[in-house]
């Protein structure tokens, strides 16, 4: 019997869709969803007889399926030894194109909660394939299904990947169920396929994210934060910057090369504004010239990739959290303690230069917690 084929640009309200997808996945169901690359065909992990249908449809030779799961956040669930690599590389391409090869050994995993049968086929050389599909409604089809799916290729092994609905029809026919119809894919390309270790990956299958992307996408950012972005974390972004050159041998400008960035930020800032005289000449005193930095806020471009955020107050940080829960585990007052760096704004210059020295004070443990964090040991 053929698949029913639903056209998503005629539906008249996706959400009926959706939960007709998350039906059907729940019964067993063999269902191909749109994604950004290509289509995949997808069932449900908790259902041995639906993966084992997933492999007979496509050919399988015995590679590992990967498994489709909800968020980078729920990536822990699966692997809660993720290294801080893994988890970096999570936090900016998930929802995306990238599916990540990762160690799974941990009693905890939900994993080891899915039927037997389940766990052979996704596991190989004790490692495990995830992927955080950038599709809305695959997507939406994931948060409301009771536990991960099984996801691969919308196509019989070793045939061209299905780029759009017809292509799965033609190759997989009546061996699955449902079949929803999103126009042509928007990469037309397989995602990329990489075996991440503690400090390094391994491309294992070429696509959309090219290597060098990747090696961009690695780097380890810090990120200083108080009110205005003109005073305090200025100041405490050149600090930093100046120590940790100073720690691994090079110049400042030179940090990104080696895989390091530190940045600062506002809660309260303009964009564009310039640094505070006062600041600017605590700075000099100290050998770094920060004239050409520019104020900009805290956004969420800086919540999803910075690795660490250091704040001058408590307040900071609350406000911080409060807004994005999830950076509380990496998210601290630059003094280390429950001490607050006051704003010298405003006041006088021996008043900047006392916030300088604290700021030089307490930089030395961050720069030591920075590089191991950036650079841990296999």
């Amino acid at each position: 019997m053929p698949p029913v084929v639903i056209d998503l640009t005629k539906a008249v309200d996706p959400r009926d869709v959706i939960h007709r997808v998350v039906a059907a996945l729940a019964d067993g169901k063999l269902v191909a969803l749109p994604t950004e690359t290509v289509y995949g065909v997808a069932a449900s992990a908790l259902s041995t007889d639906a993966v084992n249908r997933l492999l007979d449809a496509k050919k399988r030779d015995g590679k590992p399926l990967t498994l489709a799961i909800k968020s980078a956040d729920d990536a822990l669930d699966y692997v809660p030894d993720m290294s801080p690599l893994a988890q970096r590389l999570a936090r900016r391409c998930w929802p995306g194109p990238l599916t990540m090869v990762l160690p799974e050994s941990h009693d905890d995993s939900v994993i080891t909660r899915l039927p037997k049968e389940v766990q052979s086929v996704i596991k190989l050389d004790g490692k495990v394939g995830l992927r955080v599909p950038g599709h809305g409604l695959t997507l939406q089809t994931l948060r409301l299904s009771a536990g991960p799916l099984v996801l691969s290729s919308a196509n019989v092994s070793g045939q061209p990947a299905a780029t759009t609905a017809q292509d799965v029809v033609e190759q997989l026919g009546d061996s699955i169920d449902l079949v929803l119809d999103d126009g042509p894919s928007r990469f037309g390309q397989s995602s990329t396929v990489i075996d991440v270790g503690n400090s390094d990956f391994q491309i294992l299958r070429e696509g959309v994210i090219s290597e060098a992307t990747l090696q961009q996408l690695t780097f380890y950012l810090a990120v200083v934060v108080c009110t205005g972005n003109t005073c305090r974390s200025p100041m405490g972004e050149a600090i930093l910057a100046k120590l940790l050159a100073e720690k691994i041998g090079c110049d400042p400008s030179e940090l990104a090369a080696k895989g390091l960035a530190v940045k600062s930020a506002g809660i309260a800032a303009m964009p564009g504004g310039l640094p505070s005289l006062q600041s600017v000449e605590v700075m000099r005193e100290m050998g770094v010239d920060i004239t050409d930095h520019a104020s900009q806020p805290f956004t969420n471009q800086f919540a999803r990739n910075a690795d660490i955020i250091l704040t001058m107050t408590s307040g900071h940080r609350d406000a911080i959290i409060s807004q994005w829960p999830e950076l509380a585990p990496r998210t601290f007052l630059f003094s280390n303690t429950v001490r607050d760096i006051s704003d010298p704004i405003g006041q006088a210059q021996s008043v900047y230069a006392e916030c300088g020295n604290q700021l030089l004070g307490y930089a030395p443990f961050w720069v030591d917690q920075i590089l191991k964090q950036a650079f841990p040991k296999d």
